[in-house]
């Protein structure tokens, strides 16, 4: 595979604000690069805004590819402390706002090109509102330099001779602080800009359409006609063998969800158990994951609660107040300071978005990359789209199981790309092994999500879909898989200490080594045997299926 390159372009630096002292089921211990120490180091609203980091930027700070962060605290393990859980901060991004304002004009052109069009203007606004921030200074030196001589002045005054001065003294400090405030309101908005963009894309990547890289057990020449007129949806067949109940779903759960029965439940766990052996003997650790997270996780995945169109994505886990937090919140409301924000929780979409999170504010060694992960979870998907044909059955649902794989990288372009390879021939022996027809494809621009660089995509044949998606011309996706570069690990601020001394960004790979419901789906309607009604099971899952060759429907006597 062609080596993958990027714009020579830094991408926003992205940290995060302290975390609590304790965190369940963790406790949380803070350590720095230079000292340790177990109370957290004090945190500044100067230190920690997008402004610092273009100072640090501006003095030299980052040199050849690599950060020099100030020390700063990091997450490890600790045995759990007695003491009560605190809540834990948001993480707050730091931007590095200067590749963009450097060249806006590719920004732009980037977030067009992948469906953006909102975050098309961002790009000039940050250079823009950059360029009024540095009008600004000039004044604030002046504001700061005579409120302090007023503050030197009534040192040595008698009480009569500061009433004189002190309305001029408070008329300069006014001033001062209203010059803060506004900007400190363009760094936010500066932040709010640069963190709404996408990451830039791989050159490798098609710009309208997908560009095909080749078959796994390709089908013959009108093979998918033949297939499209004999074959049945898996829908038909599931019901038939007695394995899919989607009656009783609906009564419990509503649209998009489904039971599986016995056989069927067997084939789900069968094919957990056939991709995670398959990745693990790969070098894959397995990880069990928790499925519901922080939004604010999940965003800096560059998940978001809802798409480009407002629809939703992502479903939000409601949390009601105590009787103390009610009471908290009304007396800053009186007060007329702002309430204090609980973080929110959501159910993760992926196993990819905890994995991500299982080194925020950490500091990894360059020894232990590549990093990889192979977990297995519950997905939840606030899907959008009405509903019909084209959505029934396994195919499009709210909950359900994937394998993920995830890892970590060297933050270069060859590192990444290794690991991208080595995940998507994974993939390919996984579903080849299967016996599904499948065709491997690199995605375009417009089809990337907004931490990606590439993507590839590996699509089954799902005969019965060919005339229900007749624009995919019978092809479902089955599994992708995606460089991230460094977008995950700035906004989640999982750094890596190179061999020079400095701190940099890993890079992130992700990708889905098996959605099992589309599997499955794609299984029945691929070995569905008409004559024998009955279905074969691939041979690779026989043996977590306790030698069973067939999936029959149950005899009734």
């Amino acid at each position: 595979m062609n080596a993958l390159r990027f714009v020579a372009l830094r991408r926003p630096i992205v940290t995060a604000s302290r975390i609590c002292s304790q965190h369940p089921p963790h406790s949380l211990r803070w350590t720095s690069s230079s000292t340790s120490t177990s109370t957290p180091p004090v945190s500044t609203p100067e230190a920690n805004s997008p402004l610092d980091a273009d100072r640090r930027l501006e003095a030299g700070s980052l040199s050849g590819g690599s950060t020099a962060l100030p020390a700063t605290p990091s997450l490890v393990h600790a045995p759990r402390s007695p003491a009560p859980p605190q809540p834990v901060s948001p993480l707050r991004p730091i931007v590095d706002s200067k590749s963009i304002r450097n060249a806006p004009e590719i920004y732009a052109a980037n977030c067009m090109a992948r469906n953006y069009g909102k975050c098309g203007s961002y790009p000039a606004r940050i250079a823009s509102l950059h360029h009024k921030r540095l009008s600004m200074r000039a004044t604030l030196m002046n504001l700061r330099t005579r409120a302090h001589r007023f503050q030197d002045d009534m040192r040595g005054l008698t009480q009569e001779q500061r009433a004189e001065i002190a309305p001029r003294a408070q008329e300069a400090k006014k001033k001062l602080a209203d010059h803060l405030k506004e900007e400190r309101e363009i760094d936010s908005e500066i932040e709010r800009l640069a963190l709404a963009l996408p990451n830039l894309t791989s050159d490798e990547t098609p710009r309208s359409t997908p560009r095909l890289i080749d078959y796994i057990n390709a089908p013959a020449v009108g093979d998918v006609d033949r297939l499209a007129s004999m074959s049945r949806s898996h829908v038909d067949i599931g019901v038939e063998l007695g394995i899919l109940d989607f009656v009783s779903s609906a009564i419990t759960s509503g649209w998009g969800f489904y039971y599986l029965l016995g056989a069927g439940a067997q084939l789900e766990q069968a094919l957990v158990q056939y991709a995670t052996q398959a990745a693990m003997a790969a070098g894959w650790t397995p990880v069990s994951v928790p499925t519901m997270v922080y939004s604010y996780i999940g965003s800096a995945c560059g998940f978001q609660p809802r798409d480009t169109n407002d629809e939703q994505q992502v479903y939000s886990i409601e949390q009601h107040m105590t009787p103390k937090q009610i009471a908290a919140h009304e007396k800053a409301l009186a007060e007329g300071r702002e309430p204090p924000k609980r973080p929110q929780h959501v159910l993760a979409g992926t196993a990819e978005i905890p994995l991500a999170g299982m080194h925020a504010d950490a500091t990894l060694a360059l020894g232990q990359l590549p990093l990889r992960h192979v977990a297995s979870s519950r997905s939840y998907r606030a899907e959008a789209g009405a509903r019909g044909q084209d959505t029934k059955g396994l195919y499009r649902v709210h909950e359900f199981t994937k394998v993920e794989l995830f890892a970590w990288t060297k933050p270069e372009t060859a590192a990444s790309v290794a690991v991208f390879d080595e995940m998507v021939s994974l993939q390919r022996r996984l579903l080849g092994a299967l016996g599904l027809r499948c065709r491997v494809l690199e995605m375009p621009a417009m089809d990337l999500g907004a931490s990606a660089a590439r993507k590839i995509d590996i699509e089954a044949l799902f005969p019965s879909r060919r005339e229900l998606a007749k624009s995919e011309g019978g092809w479902g996706e089955l599994s992708s898989a995606s460089i991230c570069t460094d977008y995950q690990t700035r906004r989640l601020r999982t750094r890596v200490k190179m061999e020079n001394g400095a701190v940099d960004f890993p890079h992130t790979v992700n990708g889905t080594a098996l959605a099992v419901p589309r599997v499955i789906a794609a299984i029945l309607e691929t070995h569905w045997d008409e004559a024998t009604r009955a279905v074969a099971i691939p041979e690779v899952l026989q043996p977590y299926m306790g030698g069973k060759k067939w999936i029959e429907a149950e005899k009734k006597e």
